[in-house]
């Protein structure tokens, strides 16, 4: 046999072995696919993570800046509720009346402040609908006209921007308490029968 023969046949593959290395190129290139595909998928969660995270500290951010007042607002409430009181009492002198003068002064000040930081007042008017958002009933008092209407304010609510920091303390009208009806007690019925008992009662008593 020659040697140029000999070479052929060294370098021949057989169809198996064409075969089996196909396949294999096709196992190692699916499962590359596949390994791809699950980095991809990885990839993207990461991402949608990473952004919704970014948007919650954003909100955060922005709420934080939006209601940093919040916690000073509450603080104030105890004064606010002081100057409230002092100034619905009125004056019976001069002398008081002109320190008044001076707390309202003081009052006016501090809300104008607050309402430049987003804060608002709520302070219902006498005959107003409750309402359930703004205000909480202490107490309800009956009376002859509608029903959840406010009688009294106790104590000015309070909003920041959109967020309440305390709702107004209001009393409210309900309805009158229905009597009972008390029925009359009947007297019981007498027949001949039970007269003549009675009669023979009677009899033997005077005796």
């Amino acid at each position: 046999m020659s040697e140029e023969k000999k070479k052929e046949e060294t370098v021949e593959t057989p169809k198996e072995e064409k075969k089996k290395g196909a396949h294999d190129h096709e196992a190692a290139l699916k499962a590359a696919k596949e390994e791809t595909e699950a980095w991809k998928n990885k990839y993207y969660m990461a991402f949608a993570d990473v952004e919704n995270l970014r948007k919650q500290n954003e909100k955060s951010y922005s709420d934080a800046l939006r209601y940093r007042a919040y916690g000073f607002v509450e603080k104030l409430l105890s004064p606010l509720d002081g100057f409230h009181i002092v100034l619905s009492m009125g004056a019976p002198n001069p002398e008081l009346k002109n320190y008044l003068t001076g707390f309202e002064y003081i009052y006016k000040q501090l809300v104008t402040a607050l309402e430049e930081e987003g804060v608002k007042e709520v302070s219902p008017p006498i005959g107003s609908d409750f309402d359930v958002k703004t205000m909480q009933a202490v107490d309800a008092e009956a009376g002859d006209g509608p029903v959840n209407k406010v009688l009294r304010v106790l104590a000015k609510g309070y909003m920041l921007k959109d967020r309440m920091v305390r709702p107004a303390m209001v009393v409210v009208s309900k309805a009158q308490p229905v009597p009972e009806k008390v029925e009359p007690v009947k007297a019981p019925e007498t027949t001949p029968a039970t007269e003549k008992k009675e009669e023979n009662a009677s009899v033997k008593g005077d005796a």
